[in-house]
């Protein structure tokens, strides 16, 4: 009775959400009002367990590297940048769209996708100004290549970190089995998404022209504060692509790095705490609380026995599987709690089969979990915080508006992963 009322609190929310009638954050915090209500979760599972809680690690990433972010965001810098860019494409939407797409989905795989879009979605909006073009499509498409991208390396998505830390791989197993086929996924996508977006990427000559004769220089406003800013991410980069030898939770990093410059810039809290996306957090700790109920309640528990049944005794059907699936479920549930319910599926269902090449289910899990991602808004964690920096500028990106774009970039980046698993891991 429990487990069925709880997908049902679930389901609602999510069809109330996919809907647009009732704001999203209500929505979350109202079911997951319910889900603690009903005991379907409690407050100590809720906010103090790992495994079914709010998962403060994101938390306070989000909340770190927003406070970096906004106070780097006076300094004039995303400015330069944009102007740079934007000149580097000689004005051209089309090329704008391609050099920023490929520039996110690289950053992505060396940090996390989530503060990728933190530092490239400001510089977007700047440079889609200055290019007299709507920022949507540019949003859209960096959200995609961050998740694609971040797929490449241990570091890059929060569903790597997790199996790489409950299945033993290493940061080279994903460089060897992950980042081949990423590389060939963008290069399949990006003239995908430009002819997705081709009405939109189109500016007037005189409109290049005076892109090129700006200054980018001129944009620059303290550089003083610029100095300790650069100086600060850049060490914040460094510990980040350390983690897997300091193991210092990247949330702690994060903090540290705020704090410090916090500290350093000589502004006042009121100067960026404003600017932080406090809708975002809290859309996230409703959302936590959701989907940690449903871990609670055996509800991805039962789903994941229910698949080792089905297909523990052949690793081409269970992979397979395992990919569709997961491309599935980690656009409907978002990919860090659904990721960490299937890793012990997965790791039984080797054992199981008893697989000579047991990378193949880990593989198919991965590539599932990130790519599916790019499904719906809240598929990854990325998508919810682009969307709110986007409603913060006024522009509004609707469910449906997303998944429109979304779904097909799954489709076509997850079905480039079959005959990958087929001749890398199943031909023998």
């Amino acid at each position: 009775m429990l487990l069925t009322s709880a997908v049902a609190i679930f389901l609602v929310a999510y069809i109330l959400i996919a809907s647009e009638k009732i704001n999203r954050i209500a929505i979350v915090l109202f079911g997951a009002a319910l889900m603690l209500a009903i005991g379907a979760s409690d407050f100590e599972k809720a906010f103090y367990s790992h495994d079914t809680g709010i998962d403060w690690n994101v938390i306070f990433l989000l909340l770190g590297m927003m406070i970096i972010v906004s106070i780097i965001h006076r300094t004039g810098l995303f400015e330069y940048l944009a102007i740079k860019a934007a000149q580097f494409s000689k004005g051209d939407p089309k090329k704008s769209l391609v050099y920023l797409a490929t520039l996110t989905a690289v950053a992505s795989a060396m940090l996390d996708n989530v503060t990728t879009i933190l530092l490239a979605i400001p510089m977007t909006f700047v440079v889609c100004k200055k290019l007299s073009v709507t920022p949507v499509p540019f949003i859209l498409v960096q959200v995609f290549a961050s998740n694609i991208g971040g797929a490449a390396t241990l570091i890059g998505d929060p569903p790597n970190i997790i199996i790489a830390s409950k299945a033993g791989l290493s940061f080279n197993w994903f460089l060897t089995h992950m980042l081949p086929l990423v590389v060939v996924v963008l290069i399949v996508m990006l003239p995908v998404w430009v002819f997705m977006f081709r009405s939109s990427l189109v500016n007037s000559p005189a409109e290049k022209q005076a892109i090129m004769k700006l200054d980018a220089n001129q944009f620059l406003q303290d550089t003083k504060l610029l100095k300790k800013s650069l100086l600060v991410l850049t060490l914040v980069l460094i510990a980040f692509a350390l983690h897997t030898v300091t193991h210092m939770e990247p949330a702690v990093i994060a903090l540290f790095g705020a704090g410090v410059l916090a500290a350093i810039s000589g502004l006042k809290p009121k100067d960026y705490l404003p600017e932080v996306e406090w809708s975002t957090l809290v859309f996230f700790m409703g959302l936590f609380i959701m989907v940690g109920a449903l871990v609670n309640v055996g509800a991805l528990a039962k789903f994941a026995e229910f698949l080792k049944d089905q297909f523990g005794g052949n690793l081409a059907t269970a992979s397979y599987s395992i990919l569709g699936i997961s491309a599935v479920l980690s656009g409907i549930v978002d990919n860090i709690p659904y990721v960490a319910s299937m890793v012990p599926v997965v790791s039984e269902l080797n054992a199981a089969i008893g697989a000579a090449n047991p990378n193949a289910l880990w593989t198919a899990l991965a590539f599932g979990a990130d790519f599916g991602g790019n499904a719906t808004i809240i598929g990854a964690s990325a998508n919810v915080v682009a969307i709110g920096l986007a409603k913060r500028q006024g522009i509004e990106i609707s469910f449906w508006q997303f998944a429109k774009y979304g779904i097909i970039t799954t489709l076509i980046s997850v079905a480039l992963v079959y005959p990958y698993l087929a001749i890398i891991y199943l031909s023998a």
